[in-house]
């Protein structure tokens, strides 16, 4: 048996700054660098929740429109192909190579699709907790793409040319990584102080990806240098699992990245990160907010942080404790760094849905 599922020594249990499972608060208000004013906001209009018109599944559906309603000219430009089913990178291809028709079917998604997402930045801005917010990090698969980026863009031109002062900016870090480095800000920094690594995931919609995330410490004390050394994904749509498989596939993935770490010789803390979407009750439960997610997640008794220690009940010779987050929350968390200067900051993430999260920076 390898050592990290060995059980914990003495030695080992006055590590982590004392650091208990019992101590944990999931999805907290109050973070060390940042104060979270509110997440996973479920704003609804007389067409439905708000939100639903700028996720990544909305930009798949507007190229629908947009290549149904070219008629002709569509079939022309892409022949049998439908655009809403191509890859990110084919629908950059498109944009900066394809001729002026194929060019004209994608702006014309992006154009509207940045409307939409300007009119529910403002709904936003209206709620009390995002009132102050001077600043937006927008992350997500779509970001993830020269499509993406030009949608924010135009995005904070909408915005502007109606007055509103804001700044859009798209997620430093991958959205894959990004998702998985936030998780270092969830927990004061001496629980970090005798390790180099630790271990988050970032469960959404379509796929479930874990890490081993390498604080780089020597490079940065506030985590800014932080990265993710290597992962493991798992398209989770594609097999349709239920819910307890995929948390059993789940546990296979975390075991792997402990045998990495192990090979790699890091001191891996006995920390596992996780965000995932939905609101998150203190103690693990999560309310709403996972019909995107395989089986049922809102069941009653259903905790997420305890079912990840069933399946990982040791890390380095310890205890393994889990916190868990929302996962807007979490990849808006990997900016800290940057938002310093914008005392009261949001984010989005354009993802399966639409994410969201807002902050006052903590001084």
């Amino acid at each position: 048996m390898p050592k990290n599922a060995d059980a914990p020594t003495k030695e080992a249990a006055r590590k982590n700054g004392g650091l208990r499972q019992e101590d944990i608060v999931h999805g907290a208000d109050e973070l060390p660098c940042v104060r979270v004013e509110s997440y996973n906001l479920e704003i609804r209009d007389g067409k439905g929740y708000i939100g639903d018109r700028a996720s990544g599944r909305a930009f798949r559906a507007l190229l629908d429109k947009v290549q149904d309603e070219a008629g002709d000219m569509a079939e022309d430009a892409l022949g049998d192909v439908r655009a809403a089913e191509l890859k990110k990178k084919e629908w950059d291809r498109l944009l900066t190579e394809g001729d002026a028709d194929q060019a004209a079917i994608i702006h014309s998604a992006v154009e509207e699709f940045s409307q939409n997402l300007a009119a529910v930045v403002r709904r936003y801005l209206d709620h009390k907790s995002w009132k102050k917010v001077s600043r937006v990090v927008v992350g997500g698969g779509l970001r993830r793409s020269r499509v993406g980026e030009l949608a924010i863009s135009r995005t904070e031109m909408i915005l502007r040319g109606d007055g509103i002062e804001i700044d859009l900016t798209p997620l430093h870090h991958h959205p894959d990584a990004g998702g998985m480095i936030g998780c270092v800000q969830l927990l004061p920094r001496d629980a970090f102080e005798d390790y180099d690594s630790f271990i988050a995931v970032d469960i959404g919609g379509s796929n479930i990806r874990s890490g081993i995330v390498l604080l780089n410490r020597d490079r940065a004390k506030d985590f800014s240098a932080a990265k993710v050394a290597e992962w493991e994904l798992w398209r989770h749509r594609e097999d349709k699992p239920k819910r307890d498989e995929a948390l059993d596939h789940l546990g296979g993935m975390l075991r792997l990245l402990v045998g990495h770490a192990e090979d790699r010789k890091l001191k891996l803390a006995p920390i596992i990160g996780i965000g995932c979407p939905g609101r998150i009750a203190e103690d693990g439960g999560i309310e709403n907010g996972t019909q995107n997610l395989p089986g049922n997640w809102e069941a009653k008794g259903f905790h997420l942080p305890e079912a990840v220690r069933e399946r990982m009940p040791y890390v380095s010779g310890e205890k393994t404790r889990v916190i868990l987050h929302n996962d807007a929350v979490v990849q808006g968390l990997s900016e800290v760094s940057r938002m310093r200067e914008a005392k009261h900051w949001g984010v989005l993430t354009i993802g399966t849905g639409l994410g969201n999260a807002s902050f006052t920076t903590l001084d």
